[in-house]
C-alpha cells in the first residue's frame, strides 16, 4: 500500500524524473501447430529469418545454420503483426524468491501447455503429440523431432529418463511430485525410442495432462539435459556429488541440485526457453537473459523467435522503487508487484509522460487474502479452539471488511469468503457471503457460547486459564498490503477480546514453518476461484499450501504414512477427490467437486476477507503484440506465458 505521503512523492517525482477458462478436463488430441487463434495482420517479413546477431555468428562459422538449429517441425506461433528483431524487455523483480515472475514471463515450456484462452484444452509444447488410453492410465508422448537444448545438444528420451531417475530420490522429493507419484506409487516410465516414451499409472489419472501443463518452476517440467545433469544423479555420481558439495560450500545434496538446476542463475545449464541466463540473480543487482539460438518456435513467416534480444530484470525489494521505475518509463511490460490498487491513480496520471498505457487482467483468485487458523496445531488447546467452527465464525464476524476494502483497495471489491467465483459451475452465492457481516455482538456471543471467558482487561482466556493469544504470519512478499490488512484484523479481534499479533516472515522461513506445522495462523491469497478442480487447496487439505491443516494434507498425500489422520469430514472430501482424479469424465469430475464444495461450505475451513476485482499492469507504447483483451491473472495458467511472449517486440530505440 502507498501512503498518501508516498503517493504525493510519486506524483511530484513525475515532473522531475519522467522524461517522456475454467479447466474441467483435458484434450487428449494434438491441437493445430499454431499456438494461438488470432488472425495475423498484414505481414512484412524480416530481411532475415533469424536475429542479425545470430546470422553474424553463422557467417563467422561459430553457429550452425538456422535450418540445422530448428526442429523439423518448429512450433508456429501466430501474432497480431510480424515483429522486428532487437531490443530488451525490461522488468523488475524481488530477487531469488520471485520464482513466479520468471516462470510466467519467460520460463514456461512444458510437455503440453495451456492454450491462450484457457478454453479447457492443452496444446503441444516440447512434445509434438500424445495419446491417452481410454482408462486414463497410460500416456504416450513424442518429443518434437529435432528439438535441441540451448547448447545445441539434441533433446531425446534420455532427458526424460534422467529427470525420472532424479525425482525418485526421496531426499529430494520425500513425497514425490503429486502429478508423478500418484496414489502412493511412482509413475512407470517406458522408453520406446529416442523420441517416444510412455508414462503409466497403476490407477486412472484423469487430471494428468492438465497437471502436466501447469507451471513447474524448480524441475524444468521433467525434461532435463542428461548430458549436463547425469553426473549429479545418485548413486552413480556419488564421488563427484560429494566433491561438488564440498567445493561449493553447500550443506547437502538437495542444496546442490537446487543450485545446478536453477536456470535463473546458472549460465552452464542448457535450457529450452526463449532466453538463457547470462548474468544470474546472485549478483544482487539484475538478472540478464540473452536469446536462445536454438529456440524451437517460429512466426508464420518462418522467422525464428523470440524477436527480442534480451530479457533484463532489475532486483528491487522496495515496491516504491519499482513504481518509480515504471513511472519513469523504465519498464516495458509488467503487472506483478507494481499493479496494486493504491498505485493505480498514480499510474493513470503518469501515462502520457511515461509513454505507457494500462492493461487489464482478470484474477482467478477468489479472495484478496485468507486467514488460515491452524486446525491441527501442536498446542492441543489452540487446536481445540481453532477446530471449533464457532471460533472461526466469530473471527469472521469481528472483521470490518468494508473499512479494509475502502482503505487498502480504494473501495474495490466486496466482503467474501473462500468460495468459487461466479461464472464457474461451482458458484454458491450463500457460500460466498456466509459470516461476512460485520457484527461485533454476534462475534462476542459466539465466543461466550464457547466458554472463552474474559479477564479483567476484557481479553479472552483459553479453557486452561491462559491468555488466548496467537500470531498471524504474513510472508514478506505479501507486505506491506497483506501485513496492513493483518493489522486491521488485529484491531478488530482485540475489540472482541482476542489477542492476535501480526508478524512479517521472510518467504523461505514462512514456507519452512508452514511445512513443519510450526505456525499459529497464516495469511495468503485466495487461489482456486476459477481453477476449482485443479487448485482445491482451500476447499479441503491437499498439500502444504493448505496451511490450515498441513498434517491432514500430508496424511492424504502419503497414503497414511506421514502427517495425521484427518477428521471424518476431511477424509470424506479426500475420498471424493480420489474418485475425481480417477475419472476421465468431466461431468463426473464436476459432480464430485460439487460434493467437496458442499462439505467445505458446511465446515468453513478458512476465513475469507474480500473479493478481487479486475487488475492491471503497464505496457510501454513502443512494446508490441501484447494482449489487447483482459487475460486471466493466474498461477496455474501462468500469465502472460500462454499468450506467447516470444512474439512480443519493441521499437524502443534507447
Amino acid at each position: 500500500m502507498l501512503s498518501s505521503k508516498v503517493r504525493k512523492l510519486l506524483v511530484s517525482t513525475l515532473a522531475a524524473v519522467v522524461a517522456v477458462s475454467f479447466i474441467a478436463g483435458c484434450s487428449t488430441k494434438p491441437a493445430p501447430k499454431a499456438e494461438d487463434t488470432k488472425k495475423p495482420a498484414e505481414q512484412t517479413a524480416n530481411a532475415s529469418k533469424e536475429a542479425p546477431a545470430l546470422a553474424a555468428l553463422v557467417k563467422e562459422g561459430k553457429l550452425p545454420k538456422l535450418e540445422e538449429r530448428l526442429p523439423k517441425e518448429p512450433l508456429v506461433v501466430k501474432a497480431e503483426k510480424i515483429g522486428t528483431y532487437g531490443g530488451t524487455w525490461r522488468t523488475v523483480t524481488k530477487g531469488k524468491s520471485d520464482n513466479a515472475l520468471f516462470e510466467r514471463f519467460i520460463g514456461y515450456e512444458p510437455w503440453v501447455r495451456y492454450d491462450e484462452t484457457w478454453s479447457g484444452k492443452v496444446i503441444p509444447g516440447t512434445m509434438s503429440k500424445w495419446e491417452a488410453s481410454a482408462d486414463a492410465k497410460t500416456f504416450t508422448f513424442w518429443i518434437r523431432d529435432g528439438l535441441k537444448w540451448s547448447d545445441g545438444k539434441p533433446v531425446t528420451t534420455k532427458d526424460v529418463q534422467v529427470a525420472h531417475d532424479l525425482v525418485q530420490n526421496k531426499e529430494l522429493f520425500p513425497g514425490g511430485p503429486a502429478f508423478y507419484f500418484y496414489n502412493g506409487a511412482a509413475a512407470k516410465l517406458t522408453i520406446v525410442d529416442d523420441r517416444q516414451f510412455k508414462i503409466e499409472f497403476a490407477s486412472p489419472n484423469g487430471l494428468f495432462l492438465s497437471k502436466r501443463a501447469q507451471p513447474d518452476t524448480d524441475w524444468m517440467h521433467l525434461l532435463m539435459p542428461s548430458h549436463y545433469i547425469s553426473k549429479y544423479v545418485l548413486p552413480a555420481g556419488k564421488d563427484f556429488v560429494d566433491a561438488e558439495i564440498k567445493r561449493l560450500g553447500l550443506k547437502d545434496y538437495p542444496a546442490l541440485i537446487k543450485q545446478v538446476l536453477d536456470w535463473r542463475d546458472t549460465p552452464e545449464l542448457p535450457v529450452l526457453f526463449q532466453f538463457k541466463v547470462k548474468t544470474g540473480l546472485s549478483n544482487g543487482k539484475a538478472a540478464t537473459f540473452e536469446r536462445n539460438p536454438y529456440y524451437w518456435k517460429v512466426d508464420t513467416a518462418g522467422n525464428q523467435l523470440p524477436y527480442i534480444d534480451q530479457f533484463v530484470s532489475e532486483i528491487h525489494e522496495d515496491i516504491n522503487t519499482m513504481t518509480l521505475k515504471a513511472l519513469n518509463g523504465e519498464i516495458d511490460w509488467q503487472d506483478r508487484h507494481i499493479g496494486t490498487s493504491a498505485n493505480k491513480p498514480v499510474f493513470i496520471d503518469g501515462q502520457q509522460k511515461g509513454n505507457y498505457k494500462l492493461f487489464e487482467t482478470k484474477p482467478t483468485q477468489m479472495n484478496t487474502y485468507l486467514i488460515q487458523l491452524n486446525l491441527v496445531h501442536k498446542d492441543p488447546v489452540l487446536r481445540q479452539i481453532f477446530q471449533d467452527k464457532r471460533f472461526r465464525m466469530a473471527v469472521s464476524h469481528a472483521i470490518n471488511r468494508k473499512a479494509a476494502i475502502d482503505t487498502l483497495f480504494v473501495g474495490q471489491g466486496e466482503p467474501a469468503q473462500a468460495a468459487p467465483l461466479q461464472g464457474t459451475p461451482f458458484y454458491d452465492a450463500e457460500f460466498t457471503k456466509q459470516y461476512t457481516e460485520y457484527d461485533v455482538a454476534k462475534a462476542n456471543a459466539l465466543l461466550d457460547e464457547m466458554g472463552l471467558k474474559k479477564d479483567a482487561k476484557g481479553m479472552r482466556l483459553r479453557p486452561d486459564g491462559k491468555a488466548l493469544t496467537f500470531t498471524l504470519e504474513v510472508a514478506n512478499n505479501q507486505a506491506p498490503q497483506g501485513s496492513d490488512y493483518g493489522e486491521m484484523v488485529r484491531k478488530n479481534l482485540a475489540a472482541v477480546g482476542i489477542d492476535m499479533a501480526v508478524k512479517v516472515v521472510e518467504r523461505t522461513l514462512f514456507y519452512d514453518r508452514k511445512k513443519a506445522n510450526d505456525h499459529d495462523a497464516i495469511m495468503w491469497g485466495g487461489d482456486g476461484g476459477v481453477e476449482v478442480i485443479l487448485e482445491p487447496r482451500y476447499y479441503f487439505p491437499t498439500t502444504d499450501e493448505s496451511a490450515y491443516a498441513v498434517p491432514w494434507a500430508q496424511w492424504w498425500g502419503s497414503k497414511g504414512k506421514q502427517g495425521e489422520e484427518p477428521i471424518p469430514a476431511v477424509k470424506k472430501q479426500q475420498e471424493l477427490y480420489d474418485q475425481l482424479q480417477q475419472s476421465g469424465d468431466p461431468a463426473k469430475q464436476e459432480q464430485l467437486m460439487k460434493e467437496i464444495i458442499k462439505i467445505s461450505k458446511e465446515n468453513f475451513w478458512v476465513i475469507g476477507l474480500s473479493s478481487r476485482t479486475k487488475e492491471y499492469g503497464i505496457v510501454r507504447n513502443d512494446f508490441h503484440n501484447t494482449p489487447k483483451d483482459p487475460m486471466w491473472n493466474s498461477w496455474l495458467w501462468p500469465h502472460p506465458a500462454p499468450m506467447n511472449t516470444s512474439v512480443w517486440y519493441t521499437t524502443r530505440t534507447k
